[in-house]
């Protein structure tokens, strides 16, 4: 294989026509057939699309099936979209929609569910306007017919006033207190017990930053790491911002994780007007990794979406010739220390990192290009079945990359890993640059990919589950378990059935990285609109150990990421 053959063998499907920008809708062009025509039968093109208009605020019981695990006590608490209406007024993108905040409490033996809108500025302003006040990532505010060009002006540097804060995609425990994260840099504080919003926090208040990734790294000792971006005097930095753990040894609490935030290490972006946009980074015992993607935010356009009050898809920018760069800097320094190219690829979640011998292993889900943020247009999702290039638009899998740290002798051409039972490449070029093959982990589409956090963090592991991303599958509902030594996979699902991601909970005293089970919320398609569940699964075996099944009041809609918090 030579240096620049390993996108056809890993990504083993034609490409769609490469685009320099997303479009800001995707409806059905590629339509072929008649109307009543199904392309992906066992997939539910609605089931994003749910809107959530009763609250469960007092816990709601549930139907037993099979049982919970004795020592199994804690909350699962979720986060997605909530609601896509507002007033006479709809999102056009799944990421615009409300947050909603999900919380299944389990308790010797028994299990209840709640679900409450996080109370942030831009969901209370819309619901007392009854309209779009905040322009977000694909849909454009409705205009205040009170405002003028002056004040649409002003706006745009009233940072704060102007930044929607619709936190809608994760949460994160920052000591004992949980955090709802969007990628402005703003957090909501939630009540674990009852999911009221709290409070909350500019985190640009505390670190010069404009704004951050939702994934960030909780380390055994209570420390967070997290990905984020400042403007410097010669452009963009990437930097690693620290908030260390803020109790005492006695226990007591110290001062807020944000008031002694810091950067520990960082790195100028790559294109001074194009930052890339990441979502996720990954962190090892000595080092921090910071993959940019050919996919970038371009500074100009971002200033024309701001003035023209545009969505932010507008300001994305796919340099699909150019190669992704994967930049591994020192947290001991917080210099960087080491960069490698491969081909263009763009992707949402890395699923670990490690470090063995001479060499750094990244895994990621990649795709060949970001049209899958189109996919994710409601007018998309209500087209699905009649785009025949919709499951290859949103085709993706797991790479592994091997970033040889030792270079010094190598020749030119030669493949530098020597890595067992590894088909990954590597291979200095002329200008001095390794470039780097991912092999392919697995042949199936995954998403939302989780591990056994606190054990395998930026450590050598064998195994990661996700929730299936391809929708052309005969069950797209799949929960993946995947062996990344072994190379096999173990799957669940159920007819009309869709899990989200599965989250890892340990055994007490587990003595294997698989020792434990697995937690998803679950949602059934077609008109079991308000049918949820919590699903227990034994991630060595991936046999269903029980469930829990809840009739809400209202429609239930598809959650993103979430975390248990044991008791």
């Amino acid at each position: 294989m030579s240096a620049n053959s390993g996108k056809g063998c890993i990504f083993d499907w034609s490409p769609l026509p490469q685009r320099k920008y997303l479009t800001r809708k995707h409806g059905n062009a590629s339509s072929e057939g008649g109307d009543d025509k199904i392309l992906y039968p066992s997939c539910d093109n609605l089931l994003w699309l749910r809107s959530c208009d009763k609250e469960v605020i007092e816990p709601l019981k549930g139907k037993m099936m099979g049982k919970i695990p004795e020592w199994l006590n804690g909350t699962l608490i979720r986060n997605g979209p909530g609601s896509f209406k507002v007033g006479n007024y709809t999102y056009e993108h799944l990421f615009d929609s409300a947050a909603l905040l999900h919380r299944f409490r389990i308790h010797e033996g028994k299990v209840s569910y709640q679900c409450r809108f996080l109370q942030s500025d831009v969901y209370k302003r819309n619901m007392t306007a009854k309209r779009i006040i905040f322009t977000e990532f694909g849909t454009k505010a409705i205009p205040d017919p009170c405002q003028t060009i002056f004040s649409r002006i002003a706006s745009i540097f009233t940072t704060k006033k102007n930044m929607s804060d619709n936190a809608m995609i994760t949460v994160y425990p920052f000591g004992d207190e949980l955090y709802a994260f969007p990628e402005t840099p703003v957090v909501h504080k939630v009540n674990k017990d009852t999911l009221a919003t709290e409070g909350k926090v500019y985190v640009n208040d505390y670190v010069a930053i404009v704004n951050h990734t939702s994934h960030p790294h909780i380390m055994n000792d209570g420390t967070v790491y997290n990905l984020a971006m400042s403007i410097g005097l010669t452009g963009p930095i990437h930097h690693i911002i620290c908030f260390p753990n803020s109790k005492t040894n006695d226990g007591t609490k110290e001062t807020s994780f944000f008031e002694k935030a810091h950067f520990v290490a960082g790195i100028p972006a790559r294109w001074r007007f194009h930052p890339s946009y990441m979502h996720t980074f990954g962190i090892t015992e000595n080092y921090f990794v910071i993959v940019e993607q050919p996919l970038s935010i371009s500074i100009a356009d971002l200033a024309k979406c701001k003035y023209y009050n545009d969505p932010l898809i507008g300001a994305f920018t796919w340099f699909h010739k150019e190669k992704a760069k994967i930049n591994i800097l020192s947290r001991q320094t917080g210099k960087p220390l080491h960069s490698f190219l491969t081909d263009s690829f763009f992707y949402l979640h890395i699923i670990n990192q490690y470090e063995i011998d001479d060499y750094v292993v990244v895994d990621i889900c990649c795709y060949r290009d970001p049209t899958m943020l189109e996919c994710m247009y409601v007018e998309a999702l209500k087209n699905l079945h009649k785009n025949p290039d919709y499951a290859k638009m949103f085709r993706g899998r797991p790479l592994r990359f091997v970033l040889p740290l030792k270079t010094k002798n190598a020749n030119i051409g030669e493949n530098l890993i020597s890595f067992a039972d590894s088909n990954a490449k590597a291979y200095l070029k002329k200008n001095g640059m390794v470039f780097v093959v991912p092999e392919k982990l697995c042949n199936l589409g995954c998403e939302t990919p989780r591990i056994n956090y606190e054990r395998s963090l930026g450590k050598f592991y064998q195994f990661f589950y996700a929730i299936s991303a391809d929708v052309d599958a005969d069950n797209p509902g799949t929960l993946i378990k995947v062996d990344v030594i072994n190379k096999h996979t173990k799957t669940w699902c159920e007819e009309n059935c869709y899990p989200s991601e599965p989250v890892f909970v340990a055994k007490p005293n587990s003595q294997s990285e698989d020792d434990g089970i697995l937690l998803s919320a679950l949602l059934w398609g077609n008109n079991e609109t308000n049918r949820v569940g919590l699903l227990i699964i034994d991630a060595r075996t991936m046999m269903e150990i029980g469930r829990v099944e809840f009739k809400t009041p209202g429609a239930i809609p598809k959650c993103l990421h979430g975390w248990f918090i044991p008791e």
